[in-house]
């Protein structure tokens, strides 16, 4: 089965060359199609997308790059879906990086009949202390290790990409593509993508309340789709488990959890999930 993967991508040019060369390294599908939606840039995206064009033509795989006004994340893949040439789709986050394998997995498992979603293993990468101590805690509640979440990467087949039409201006793609399948839809293939969390206590309280704001929004406005979400809480011996095994991974994520219902740095609008 082949894929057209999009790229959603506004002023990425810190990242897009190395998401890109990391594509280009995975092992099949053959005759995939790679779409850069370059949504309103003004930096170099654009140019270090192109100059990807070559090497991806010598692998037999198509690369188009749509330099777009400012649309939005789902503007953006709105416009990759209309460019897309085949019917199973795969969003990926333009600072994300497949391994070799995990492309040609998800490929395998798209290829049924039935409405299908998958992605990949995150690999959860950060620099400063804060945020490593905040991820180690953070990709072991269940939702995280267990289920499959799809931050930075998911994929659909043609039945699954048909549950709905264009993506709605929302703050969470992610969470509504998710919820369109049950978790007996959803697959977690092995192979792994790495995936870089926000930096510092600031940003993470910012990402984290704007997280949790998706979270209502999705309730409000499609409370049947959010009983698919199959999300348990973690329970009180799992949080003591969690506290006697790494306590400054407990300590962090439960400080940025306070500072989020407290309403400290509150922000307005979009921010970046890293």
């Amino acid at each position: 089965m082949s894929l057209s993967i999009i790229v959603p991508a506004c002023n990425e040019a810190a990242y897009i060359g190395a998401c890109l060369a990391a594509v280009l390294a995975a092992t099949g599908p053959q005759g995939a199609q790679v779409i850069v939606a370059a949504n309103g840039c003004t930096d170099e995206t654009v140019p270090r997308a192109l100059a990807f064009a070559d090497r991806f033509a010598h692998n037999g795989w198509r690369l188009d790059v749509l330099d777009l006004p400012a649309l939005g994340k789902h503007g953006a893949m709105d416009a990759g879906d209309a460019a897309a040439v085949h019917a199973a789709r795969v969003y990926l986050d333009a600072d994300v990086l497949v391994s070799p394998t995990v492309l040609a997995e998800v490929a395998r498992a798209l290829a049924v009949t039935e409405a299908r979603y998958a992605s990949g293993t995150p690999i959860v990468t950060a620099r400063s202390w804060i945020t490593r101590a905040y991820a180690r805690f953070w990709v072991r509640l269940p939702f995280v290790a267990q289920g499959v979440p799809g931050f930075g990467l998911y994929a659909v087949n043609a039945a699954g990409r048909a549950r709905w039409g264009q993506f709605p201006a929302i703050i969470s793609d992610d969470t509504f593509v998710r919820v369109q399948f049950t978790p007996e839809e959803r697959i977690k293939v092995p192979g792994t993508y790495r995936w870089p969390m926000v930096e510092g206590f600031r940003q993470l309280v910012r990402v984290r309340r704007r997280q949790d704001q998706g979270v209502v929004q999705m309730t409000a406005l499609h409370p049947d789709l959010m009983a698919h979400e199959g999300k348990a809480r973690p329970g009180k011996r799992w949080l003591l488990g969690r506290l006697l095994r790494d306590p400054v991974a407990f300590v962090t994520y439960a400080a940025v959890t306070v500072a989020v219902r407290a309403g400290w740095g509150g922000q307005s609008g979009w921010v970046r999930g890293r």
